[in-house]
């Protein structure tokens, strides 16, 4: 061969080599794009706090002001919200290690005998985690006579696998019981088989693969279960809403309408009415819009001249750590004015002054 040729196709193998060479190594990186995907995608929500590590932090002198507020006569509360409510939990948890080594007491206990009314609520609920918090809120809600089905389903019906599975954890910490045999001796027919599918957490967890067969195959078991005959196959609706993922979930639904004359939440209204249905539109409006969700709870709780206390504190305190920035944004978009200007014309004193510093600005 002679030496043009021999250079010409020296150069093309050359070619063909690197080609080769970028094709592999372009593979690979697409390839570890797609394993920290798979790693990440699992993982638990995204975040968006209105409560955040305060910088400087220093638990003994917080500590030292928190004991001279409460020796005040009349007590400081301004000063045990503005810490309080200015710290994570974990700085909290510190804060508390710090009153007991230099009070020699219990700094929650003495919280309690200082602090009364919706003040104490919050703040007692702030020296617990959100897990914690959540938990003892759903033993409130089904301890005693009677009991309080909106909390509930609040809870149970807007947390994460995660959150679940460390509600569950906590619970039994707490009350030495576990959560689905509460559950299930306070609740009755399928409300009852809703949420204790939802306590199981057998939730898938989100792909990186779309199913578009399983979509369409739930959507049309969803339809057909429901609008499409006469009465309501619950046990296929409690199953599909349980088990599978929320990005799979939101798919089905989009896909629900072309089926069905009505969507998802219009379909519920139609077929089911109670607490059954209040259930399943809230894990509908969740599997959309979480933040949606709770700020559409929080408009509903303070839209007459007062205010329903106990949801609005609910949802703020388990919510500041969590994503209350994000459930700010969506109510002024919502209801056109900010949460926190809603929040100071619906209460009063203490208790707005520390709503007020959980919320975390005026949107």
């Amino acid at each position: 061969m002679s030496t043009p040729k021999r250079q010409a196709c020296v150069t093309v193998l050359e070619l063909f080599c690197t080609i080769c060479l970028f094709r592999t190594s372009k593979m690979a990186l697409v390839s570890d794009f797609l394993g920290q995907l798979t790693l990440n995608f699992g993982s638990s929500e995204p975040t968006y706090p209105t409560v955040i590590p305060a910088p400087d932090f220093d638990p003994d002198k917080d500590a030292a002001r928190i004991e001279t507020a409460i020796k005040t006569k009349g007590v400081d509360e301004q000063t045990i919200i503005q810490i309080l409510t200015k710290r994570t939990y974990g700085q909290r948890r510190e804060i508390a290690f710090a009153y007991e080594r230099r009070a020699k007491k219990d700094m929650i206990s003495a919280l309690k005998g200082a602090l009364s009314g919706l003040l104490e609520t919050v703040i007692l609920g702030l020296m617990k985690s959100t897990a914690q918090f959540d938990a003892s809120e759903i033993k409130a809600s089904i301890k005693g006579l009677g009991t309080d089905e909106e909390s509930l389903i609040e809870i149970l019906c807007s947390r994460s696998t995660a959150e679940l599975v460390e509600i569950k954890k906590v619970y039994k910490e707490l009350f030495k019981k576990d959560l689905e045999k509460d559950v299930a001796g306070d609740t009755s027919g399928d409300f009852a088989k809703l949420l204790l599918a939802l306590v199981a957490v057998k939730r898938d967890e989100p792909s990186t693969v779309i199913d578009y067969e399983k979509i369409d195959e739930d959507a049309r078991a969803l339809y057909e279960a429901g609008v499409k005959r006469k009465g309501t196959d619950v046990k296929t609706w409690i199953s599909i809403m349980s088990e599978r993922s929320v990005p799979h979930l939101q798919k089905v639904f989009d896909r629900y309408k072309s089926y069905s004359p009505y969507d998802m939440q219009e379909s519920i209204r139609k077929e089911v009415k109670g607490d059954l249905e209040k259930s399943f539109l809230a894990l509908v409006q969740c599997f959309e819009n979480k933040q949606l969700y709770f700020a559409n709870k929080l408009g509903d709780a303070m839209k007459s001249k007062g205010a329903k206390e106990k949801v609005v504190t609910r949802i703020i305190v388990s919510r500041c750590e969590v994503d209350l920035k994000k459930i700010r944004s969506e109510y002024k978009v919502q209801f056109g004015k900010s949460l926190y200007q809603t929040i100071s014309e619906h209460t009063k004193g203490d208790y707005q002054q520390a709503l007020l510093s959980l919320c975390g600005g005026d949107d």
